[in-house]
């Protein structure tokens, strides 16, 4: 989701309803009967992620830590609004939940701000991986490369994002 229209939701809950009137509509977000059990589940895979995180930094494929920085953060996502009765097929519909149900309800903008960050990467570096892929122009992975520097900051984020969600879900 682009920035502008970030903000938009963030400050106009009519916008943010009739959007998620619209994915509710297309059946990207649909209402469910909360299930503890999953929601334990979705925490466990952030958790999970954070160690992929880890181990992945010390192996030095720093690209593919932000990719485990986003499931992390995602899987925690999926667990709060899951608490609120909701589940989601994709990301821009998962934010306008996570807006709606916990926007300064102890999840503030830089939290929201941070998971489209890193889905707004991870989307890049997928964009990487296919040109690699096809043998595409190499200038494209000086783009995409994360140093192990960034990549511990945005860990150590994630981190602390999952821990909120944690809080938040007790």
């Amino acid at each position: 989701m682009n920035e502008y229209y970030l903000k938009q939701l963030l400050n106009s809950n009519s916008k943010l309803n009739d959007k998620i009137t619209e994915f509710i509509k297309e059946k990207i977000i649909v209402k469910q009967e909360v299930d503890i059990n999953e929601i334990k589940g979705h925490i466990e895979k952030s958790e999970h992620n954070l160690n992929f995180i880890k181990d992945t930094l010390k192996q030095g494929y720093s690209d593919w830590a932000i990719t485990g920085c986003y499931y992390a953060m995602y899987q925690a996502v999926l667990a709060l609004i899951l608490k609120k009765g909701y589940s989601s097929k994709n990301h821009d519909a998962t934010l306008c939940i996570l807006i709606k149900e916990y926007y300064k309800k102890g999840i503030e903008q830089e939290d929201v701000e941070l998971m489209n960050k890193f889905f707004v990467d991870y989307q890049n570096l997928l964009f990487y991986i296919q040109a690699k892929n096809k043998r595409e122009d190499a200038t494209y992975s000086s783009n995409y490369k994360y140093d192990y520097k960034t990549v511990e900051n945005l860990r150590i984020k994630a981190i602390l994002f999952v821990n909120k969600a944690k809080e938040i879900l007790k």
